[in-house]
């Protein structure tokens, strides 16, 4: 069983996704942590975010067992993550890597902006998060002051503003709803919840 969770920066997509993998017994994939990498990357090594073969090059030597999601939090990475993200060479450089965890024959769970309407598109559950960019603002922002980063309410929300006009607008594999994708609107829904509700969108697909 394949589950594509896809929606917008700060959705809460990670933790649903996490959640079912825990709940189903299945490998986890947060795309956006290769993003994350990349931008990463090129921050320590001062490479041009204008300089697509390059930023592709250090895509094609990414490798995943050697992720630290505690070290590609900051508000900084993400930014960076969301300026890679519209590249089309780097996303063709992680397009093999995730097509192959998805398709590892246990199955998976996967999150980011395409996974169900590009790396993959024959998911038995496609969801879609979502939460008014206030809502999602908030979440971030107590998350990033919590780690202590010096960020403001506003600062936030104007980034998650522009990433998703970014991630949305991109030529390349853009943010989009896909026609078989479930909206969970969780702009309301505390954490428990939606799972829950995760929970009862993957059951009436699949009787699981």
């Amino acid at each position: 069983m394949i589950i594509a969770i896809d929606g917008p920066a700060a959705s809460g997509k990670g933790t649903i996704a996490r959640s079912l993998a825990a709940h189903f017994g299945l490998p986890h994939l947060d795309t956006g942590l290769l993003y994350r990498a990349v931008g990463a990357k090129a921050l320590a090594d001062h490479v041009d975010f204008e300089d697509e073969a390059a930023l592709a090059q250090l895509a094609g030597a990414l490798n995943l067992a050697a992720l630290d999601p505690e070290a590609l939090k900051s508000g900084a990475v993400g930014e960076a993550a969301s300026r890679v993200a519209v590249l089309p060479q780097v996303r063709a450089k992680l397009l093999t890597l995730q097509q192959d965890f998805a398709c590892q024959p246990s199955g998976a769970v996967l999150d980011g902006r395409d996974i169900g309407t590009v790396i993959a598109p024959e998911a038995e559950v496609k969801i879609f998060v979502t939460a008014t960019p206030e809502a999602r603002a908030e979440r971030r922002y107590r998350e990033l002051a919590g780690r202590g980063e010096p960020v403001t309410y506003e600062q936030v929300l104007a980034d998650i503003l522009r990433r998703d006009e970014r991630d949305s607008g991109r030529a390349s594999a853009p943010l989009i709803r896909a026609a078989d994708a479930v909206v969970l609107d969780n702009t309301a829904l505390g954490r428990d919840a939606s799972i829950a509700r995760a929970l009862e969108i993957v059951a009436a697909r699949t009787g699981r």
